[in-house]
């Protein structure tokens, strides 16, 4: 047993002398937002010093005029980092496209282009796209860095929101959809997780036309990427999501307010079938059910905006807007985020003068000093065992399997940021047997939250094709539908011929009857006579 421990310490000690895998304290808190990750945290620093032993850090990179500073994270698309654009000294996030992808020459072409024409959507409450180019073989897009956190962060702590925030949000959303679609331009997976909330309160709705450029590549594995999020999304976009309209966006909007007002989703199902079943009877507890702070009128226009069929939808976003806005209710500001900016919205007037409404605060507490969620997870990390030693079992970007010490810091935010999988696993010293992440209380809520957000993106691959078998049955169905119409006019049409027959036989033997038959009685009656 000895020989067995001491052999297999040895090998520890060499996979862990061979890791060249950069340290976790460089990957901040980030975002996953639809085909990519996107910035929703403030830049955090470096929880403590890396490990001894640990590989030193890599000399910043140069993209054209934006210079690489810390890595945010990983998604579907490629990978996430914090920059600083050096011509107009500001910080910036920058995507940069996978290897895979950037070997596919239509699709760099789309993407590109998608974040040129995302670039003209100018409006206060949109990320915005400052620029999309390609520097020595690497194609990339810097978008705006919002030092916030997602809408979904927030119903994460606070569980549902009062009307007049949930309303402000919608309508905040509502205005920027409107930009967009005026500009013929579809989101397509609007959700919490793609509305960002900065420190001052105000709303910004992110990766416009990106999720569309990633959608349009039928040939992408990657799971989920592009179609949108299944709980949110219309069924006719999960059918065929290249042949949707802005009506699709207001079905998302729609299903979110319910989210906000709630605290749960009109349409679930323990299953993606039963999930597609639900949304196509369009069938659901009306909200008021749930809230009672839900007035009729509002329950009613959620309605409108989650109807099946894209005809009884609203017709546009304006429209949207005006109903909502005149319920009068929606606050100017965010009630649950301290000093939030107030926001002139289209439609709402003298909201500001009277009351806001709000729910009781959450029972969970943060840690003292944090003045907002995103401050209390960075000052959660911080009260961490910072010089606590970890052993940590992963793979590195190029697929090897390696061990390297960490800190509990490192490690909290090797998951937020995409570093560690859910494969991952750690010890606290160099004896006794791996763990999943998620078994240690320090990084339980962290693990349990992205292994959701995978579980979400497999769904979404699942209820697309779950919608192609269903399509496959009912192509087949119709096509023996004629023939069955056919046999059924047959079968008819038969005993029609049949019953006819019947009565011509009857009157053809009548008549000869009446032509042979009764002179032939008569006369053997006169001869009997």
């Amino acid at each position: 047993m000895a020989e067995a421990q001491s052999k297999r310490a040895q090998q520890e000690k060499d996979a862990l002398a061979e890791t060249n895998v950069p340290a976790a304290s460089e990957a901040l808190e980030a975002t996953a937002v639809g085909g990519g990750a996107s910035t929703a945290g403030d830049t955090a620093k470096s929880a403590s010093k890396p490990a001894q032993g640990a590989p030193k850090k890599k000399k910043a990179t140069q993209l054209g005029d934006f210079k690489l500073v810390k890595k945010l994270g990983q998604g579907g698309m490629g990978e996430v980092f914090l920059a600083q654009q050096v011509s107009l000294d500001r910080k910036v996030a920058i995507k940069t496209l996978s290897k895979e992808l950037a070997k596919k020459e239509d699709f760099v072409k789309r993407f590109i282009r998608e974040a040129r024409s995302m670039a003209k959507l100018q409006h206060q409450n949109v990320v915005q796209v400052y620029a999309a180019d390609s520097f020595k073989g690497v194609h990339y897009v810097a978008i705006e860095f919002i030092d916030g956190q997602s809408m979904q962060d927030w119903m994460d702590e606070r569980k549902k929101l009062s009307v007049g925030d949930a309303l402000h949000v919608t309508l905040v959303c509502a205005e920027a959809l409107k930009q967009a679609h005026d500009q013929n331009m579809i989101h397509r997976d609007i959700k919490p997780d793609n509305v960002l909330v900065t420190k001052k309160g105000v709303i910004k709705v992110a990766d416009f036309g990106l999720a569309k450029a990633l959608d349009e590549d039928v040939s992408m594995t990657q799971s989920g990427t592009g179609l949108g999020t299944p709980l949110y999304m219309p069924p006719e976009q999960a059918r065929n999501a290249k042949h949707v309209d802005h009506r699709t966006d207001i079905y998302a909007l729609g299903c979110m307010l319910y989210y906000f007002l709630t605290g749960q989703l009109p349409f679930t199902g323990e299953n993606t079938l039963e999930l597609i079943i639900n949304k196509e009877k369009g069938s659901y507890k009306p909200a008021r059910q749930l809230n009672k702070e839900v007035p009729e009128k509002l329950d009613l226009m959620i309605g409108k905006m989650i109807m099946k069929d894209v005809e009884h939808r609203y017709a546009d976003c304006a429209t949207v807007m005006k109903d909502l806005a005149g319920m009068n209710m929606a606050n100017t500001s965010l009630s649950f985020i301290e000093g939030a900016q107030e926001v002139a919205i289209s439609g709402v007037g003298g909201a500001a003068s009277r009351p806001q409404t709000q729910l009781p605060k959450a029972k969970k507490k943060r840690p003292a000093g944090a003045t907002s969620a995103s401050d209390a997870a960075r000052t959660e990390a911080a009260q961490l065992d910072s010089k606590k030693q970890w052993y940590v079992r992963h793979t590195n970007p190029q697929g090897k399997t390696v061990i390297t010490r960490m800190t509990s810091p490192q490690i909290l935010q090797g998951i937020k940021g995409g570093l560690l999988d859910l494969k991952a696993k750690a010890k606290p010293d160099a004896h006794g047997n791996f763990l999943p992440l998620a078994q240690f209380k320090e990084f339980s809520g962290a693990a349990t939250k992205v292994a959701a957000r995978v579980q979400a993106e497999a769904k979404s691959s699942d209820m697309k094709s779950m919608y192609s078998k269903l399509d496959k049955q009912y192509a087949h169905r119709n096509r023996w539908r004629w023939l069955k119409t056919i046999f059924s006019g047959i079968k008819g049409g038969v005993s029609l011929i049949i019953w006819l027959a019947v009565v011509a036989g009857l009157c053809v033997g009548a008549y000869f009857a009446w032509k042979y038959g009764w002179p032939m009685i008569q006369e053997q009656l006169n001869s009997g006579g």
